[in-house]
């Protein structure tokens, strides 16, 4: 799902979640690659609802960015919708993971059961042959180094009406929240496209901005802060807290930065805490204390 994660890391065991479904444990980042309150209402109302498919795929032509494929949950719920709402609707879906032994693992282990009989098989042929194609839909699963898979399509000119952006989360996988891979995102966004991912982490946030994307903030499900949503265009968008505004003016608003989109996580990482150790924003502490008392970090 990140862009560093071992491809020999197999052997994923489901764990279910709040609403029946189940979800996999990354040993690696330490985290699970989706909410643990309910994977599939995660997937359906933090991605498919927040990017706006249910409305998008009313059009004759859909395209979707999926980075960070993982188990499959986001697109598969992004094909379960587009079929009930326009089952002749045009779709190109370009799908980003590193670890291909996790999303033949899903499958293995049926992870797939909750969606419709012709999602799961186009998730089973996609899992073995990294592509599908049928008159309504040209799907592909790009295995690799996100940071590298996503160069060529935007070197292509390649354009997405939505993009679903889920990686581990930027404390464990900065390498995919960095100013520049969102600038190289935001080329693979259309003018009137719209972008979905959980995070509301300032540094996500800012560094979205620095990228050229306005954002806005969306009510998920099954977590505690909201999710953030963005464009390209001037379109509104629900706008920020007074809470949330404020935190962009803290020092977790440093964002991660990755020049070369090559750099190690924890080359990353460590620059960033050198910008924070030297800038002259108000500590996050400070603005917890006033905000989240009692409350637990964003993610």
């Amino acid at each position: 799902m990140s862009d560093d994660r071992s491809l020999e890391n197999a052997g994923f065991i489901p764990e279910v979640t709040g609403d029946g479904s189940a979800t996999f444990y990354s040993e690696e980042f330490g985290e699970h690659f989706h909410c643990r309150q309910g994977a599939y209402t995660d997937a359906q109302r933090n991605y498919v609802d927040a990017a706006n498919i249910p409305e998008l795929a009313q059009a004759e032509r859909l395209t979707i960015l999926d980075v960070c494929y993982g188990l499959g949950y986001n697109t598969a719920a992004a094909l379960d919708t587009i079929g009930r709402v326009n089952p002749d609707c045009q779709v190109t879906i370009r799908a980003l993971e590193i670890n291909a032994v996790v999303v033949r693992d899903a499958i293995a282990n049926n992870l797939i059961h909750h969606w419709t009989p012709a999602t799961q098989q186009i998730l089973k042929t996609l899992a073995t042959e990294h592509q599908y194609k049928s008159p309504t839909l040209d799907m592909e699963l790009l295995i690799g180094d996100a940071r590298q898979t996503l160069q060529p399509l935007a070197g292509n000119g390649w354009q997405a009406d939505a993009i679903l952006f889920d990686p581990f989360s930027p404390t464990r996988c900065p390498q995919l929240w960095t100013v520049e891979f969102f600038s190289l995102t935001a080329q693979c966004l259309a003018k009137n496209g719209i972008l979905a991912t959980y995070s509301c982490a300032a540094a996500v946030r800012s560094a979205m901005e620095l990228a050229g994307f306005s954002i806005g903030s969306f009510p998920g499900v099954g977590r505690t802060w909201p999710c953030t949503i963005a464009t390209k265009d001037q379109r509104p968008l629900p706008g920020l807290s007074q809470q949330e505004q404020e935190h962009l003016q803290t020092r977790a608003a440093v964002p991660y930065r990755d020049p070369t989109l090559k750099a190690t996580a924890a080359a990353i990482i460590a620059q960033r805490q050198q910008q924070q150790q030297q800038s002259t924003l108000e500590s996050t502490s400070a603005w917890r204390r006033r905000w989240l008392t009692g409350h637990g970090a964003q993610r």
